[in-house]
């Protein structure tokens, strides 16, 4: 049995009061939400400080404890040629030392968090064998390895001064800065074969909560400063030698950047270690930098093939017409072939 159009009437004007009041409700609580919002956002502006266009905070930033703080690497400080230089030392450095373990770096955030890579460069650097799981796949188990790892790194580190600039939950967290400061201290501490950037500072966004308001700073941080202090902890074992050298007599020593184009180090190999090497593997006239690279690095290949330790300068030292790198590199072939016939 249909409905009669008085009924009819009657329900659209039950469904329509209904839905006027179920509007009006949501239109309510939407503008309770963006007053709620601009509220927000008026008491956030009024206490912090002015930060620099594009630099984002991301909600899980904001997410902190009372008393607590993050600190976020600043986007244009990443971009920084002498910071960008810097990381790829330390990525290069690492890939080398880990070499034998076929470990291979390619991000530091992403790389390094877990624990496993500088777990396995410090057992390279220390000769250590640390007790944890070769492998681990939860937070938990990270954070466990993390934990070890850094106790042993900042036990060795803290008697000789070192400031600690790192912890568990930064590094898992993956703060590059946190990551690039306990690497360059390792580096420095082992006399790592490699030339550090000097005088890198990164700005970095500080963000604290006090009394449930977040407070926002832009903080500078040095990651590294002189090339002298890198020079007294990366070759400090022949400095003095050396250092006379090119103290007394560095005019007589400008014929060694015949050496930096890595075609006399090849040739030389050839001669030392009796056999000729084809043209088709080195340039003989390089003209670019990345092709004088490729020949002294094809130099250091020959030089381990024939014995010899792999040399702790870097080709592009050689490159860069660094006397001392190269002075050892040619130090080490005369006391590898000095009483061959």
């Amino acid at each position: 049995m249909s409905a009669t159009p008085a009924a009819s009437a009657n329900k659209m004007k039950k469904d329509e009061s209904f839905l006027g009041k179920l509007g009006g409700t949501l239109v309510r609580k939407k503008r309770s939400k963006e007053v709620s919002d601009l509220h927000e956002e008026g008491k956030n502006a009024i206490n912090a400080p002015l930060l620099p266009a594009g630099t984002d905070i991301h909600p899980e930033d904001t997410l902190l404890e009372e008393n607590a703080e993050r600190v976020m690497l600043d986007p244009t400080s990443r971009e920084n040629l002498k910071f960008k230089d810097l990381v790829k030392v330390l990525i290069d450095w690492i890939n080398s030392e880990l070499e034998e373990d076929r470990i291979i770096v390619k991000d530091l955030e992403e790389d390094c968090y877990d624990g496993q890579v500088l777990q396995k460069l410090f057992e390279k650097l220390s000769g250590r064998k640390l007790n944890v799981a070769e492998v681990t796949q939860s937070e938990i188990g990270q954070k466990q390895k993390l934990q070890t790892v850094l106790e042993a790194v900042n036990e060795m580190l803290r008697p000789h001064g070192w400031t600690i600039e790192w912890s568990v939950d930064s590094i898992h967290s993956k703060n590059l800065v946190s990551i690039v400061y306990l690497l360059v201290a390792l580096a420095m501490h082992f006399q790592a074969p490699i030339r550090l950037p000097e005088h890198v500072s990164v700005q970095v966004v500080v963000v604290k909560k006090r009394e449930g308001i977040l407070q926002t700073a832009l903080v500078t941080k040095e990651l590294t400063s002189t090339t002298e202090n890198f020079d007294f902890v990366l070759f400090a074992t022949e400095r003095d030698a050396f250092d006379t050298l090119l103290d007394h007599a560095p005019d007589k020593l400008n014929v060694v950047k015949t050496f930096a184009d890595g075609v006399y180090l090849i040739l030389l190999m050839g001669l030392l270690e009796d056999y000729f090497v084809p043209l088709y593997n080195f340039f003989l006239t390089p003209e670019s930098f990345e092709q004088k690279v490729h020949n002294v690095a094809f130099a250091f290949e020959l030089m381990q093939d024939g014995g010899l330790k792999k040399p702790k300068a870097r080709p592009e030292d050689v490159v860069n017409l660094n006397l001392k790198s190269t002075l050892r590199v040619l130090y080490n072939l005369f006391t590898n072939y000095k009483n061959s016939e």
